[in-house]
């Protein structure tokens, strides 16, 4: 969501005739777009508001306009912009319409002075990088679902649904520009309700859009198991444009810490829906987020995502051990984990997800994929790397100027959880 932001943001710029700055020393503005979903984000921020407020003070004084933004900004703004006068501006995920007011503001070398009434959030009308041949879509704002462990309900709001006329239109440009892509973005990506149009009504109007469009893949995310219905799965099944991979976040899979967590479902609603998904699309790849030493959590919970991942086999996952939020209902649970058994717990999740990405890799050998050519390879200037539906990385021989195009490979070997392939003519 973050990336989509930012491409919105840096779009508004460029409408008015901004440039990309060398660095922060020849900058005019410099714009920070934060996340809150990782303990480890806000750290690396205050870091960063550290540096600039040196360098604003002692090396460039009262040379560049800082804008925090994002996340961050919704949940500590202004206790920030206390500890760090360099900051100028805030401007929390509600605010963003005022960012062009902000712009002409330092334009016109004045001081930007904001409305005491409280913003409403508003979608931007595209989130397309320049240049590029994918892109996210964001179909919603908000979460009402309140996990215990999770902030973004508290910086982000509640859910608002996008009107499908905004989408349309959004989907419309990025056709026109040569997309081959797009991903639906959501907190709750299928808790999705405009009126009375819902998630599966959505991807359905979305499959109509695109036909014969430049756009041929569509993905989504983040779904919640809750939510997942079965038109959903349906809708997905009977229409090739919608990609053969799903995230779906699990968490855990213990029923005691589902509930703690306040995940609204059980181990056996999540087992079976992976079966239903499976059994309506037998070739989908599925990964997902496991979040670790949650507070209360026993060695036998812990064999109980352990035997979840067994039995379901993601292609990949995200894993972490829980880090306690100040203003979630988790952090205020009691029986805490200590670091160490946290740790050896994450290691154990890790080892075997390694295991079973491996595997899964290993029995694709020999098959064929179209794949979405995505650049040059980083490591192999010949070699160009690409992404199977099922979010699978590959690369093979080529030049640059097939970036952006598909083309049908044969995987032959795996380098790491990459694949080497050769493309057929």
């Amino acid at each position: 969501m973050n990336t989509a932001e930012s491409a919105a943001l840096e779009l508004e710029l460029k409408q008015r005739n901004w440039t990309k700055a060398g660095d922060e020393k020849t900058a005019d503005l410099v714009l920070l777009n934060t996340c809150s979903v990782r303990i480890t984000a806000e750290t690396r921020l205050k870091g960063r508001l550290a540096y600039y407020q040196s360098l604003k003070k002692k090396v460039l004084p009262n040379t560049f306009t800082l804008v925090l933004a994002g996340c961050m900004a919704s949940r500590l703004g202004e206790k920030l912009k206390k500890a760090f006068s360099a900051i100028d501006y805030v401007m929390d995920t509600d605010s963003r319409a005022i960012f062009p007011e902000i712009l002409e503001a330092i334009e016109l070398g004045r001081k930007f002075q904001a409305s005491e009434e409280k913003p409403v959030f508003s979608f931007s009308s595209s989130h397309l990088e320049e240049g590029a041949f994918r892109s996210f879509v964001p179909i919603m704002h908000g979460c009402d679902n309140y996990c215990s462990y999770c902030i973004v309900p508290y910086v982000r709001g509640r859910e608002v649904s996008r009107s499908p006329k905004s989408i349309e239109e959004e989907i419309a440009l990025l056709a026109e520009k040569g997309v081959r892509e797009i991903t639906l973005l959501g907190q709750n990506v299928n808790s999705y309700q405009y009126e009375n149009l819902d998630f599966p009504g959505l991807l359905h109007l979305i499959a109509v859009w695109i036909k014969g469009s430049s756009i041929s893949w569509v993905r989504f995310l983040s779904a919640n198991p809750r939510d997942f219905s079965a038109e959903t799965i349906k809708l997905m099944a009977e229409n090739s444009c919608f990609c053969r991979h799903i995230h779906l976040p699990v968490q855990h899979g213990s029923n005691n810490i589902l509930a703690a967590m306040n995940r609204a479902y059980t181990r056996e609603h999540y087992l079976a829906l992976i079966k239903e998904l499976r059994k309506a699309m037998p070739e989908i790849s599925i990964s997902t987020d496991i979040l670790v030493g949650f507070p209360g959590e026993s060695e036998e919970d812990l064999l109980e995502v352990l035997s979840l991942m067994e039995e379901v086999q993601f292609l990949y996952s995200y894993m972490y051990h829980f880090n306690p939020r100040e203003g979630t209902a988790a952090y205020k649970l009691p029986g805490r984990i200590d670091e160490k058994t946290k740790r050896e717990r994450l290691s154990r999740v890790i080892a075997l997800q390694k295991r079973h990405t491996l595997e899964q890799l290993q029995k694709r050998l020999g098959c064929k994929e179209q794949a979405l050519i995505e650049g040059i390879s980083r490591k192999n200037a010949d070699e160009l790397i690409c992404r199977t539906e099922k979010d699978e990385m590959v690369v093979f021989p080529g030049k640059g100027d097939s970036i952006g195009s598909f083309m049908e490979v044969q995987l032959k070997s795996l380098r790491g959880h990459t694949f080497r392939a050769v493309p057929i003519v």
